[in-house]
């Protein structure tokens, strides 16, 4: 069941340039890992009950590089907090929407996460994210 905006995807260039904006605006930085499965480094913000998340790619051709090069920075995706991530990727598979991957996998700061084609959603690239409170305090 999903219960809240867990974080807001942002694509960056690079970390270190873009975080400074929000410092400027008084938020904190409360972790940087890099996820190499999906050729990311993440470094989230705490933005009160919810987080801004900032994605750098590793490399030149992962999804993020592909997605700066055909868009620019920007948003890249919403995601939202399940309870459940298998119970609603089946959900919503039975629903006839379209999940990128077979199942769950697991994505920054160990969260089990699935996403949701936008083709599915209007447009927008949609994130289901399953994680301890551990992990959500330290991602």
């Amino acid at each position: 069941m999903i219960d809240q905006i867990d974080h807001i995807g942002i694509a960056v260039r690079s970390i270190a340039e873009a975080r400074k904006l929000y410092e400027a605006l008084g938020l904190a930085v409360t972790g940087i890992e890099e996820v190499p499965q999906e050729g990311v480094r993440v470094a989230m913000i705490a933005c009160g009950a919810s987080r801004i998340e900032l994605l750098e790619p590793l490399s030149e051709d992962s999804p993020i590089a592909r997605f700066l090069e055909k868009r620019g920075p920007g948003v890249h995706h919403l995601c939202l907090a399940s309870n459940d991530v298998r119970s609603d990727d089946a959900r919503l598979r039975d629903a006839g929407y379209q999940v990128l991957r077979p199942e769950p996998t697991r994505g920054a700061g160990g969260c089990w996460v699935q996403f949701v084609h936008p083709k599915s959603t209007g447009g927008v690239l949609l994130e289901l994210s399953e994680g301890t409170e551990e992990a959500h305090r330290h991602a």
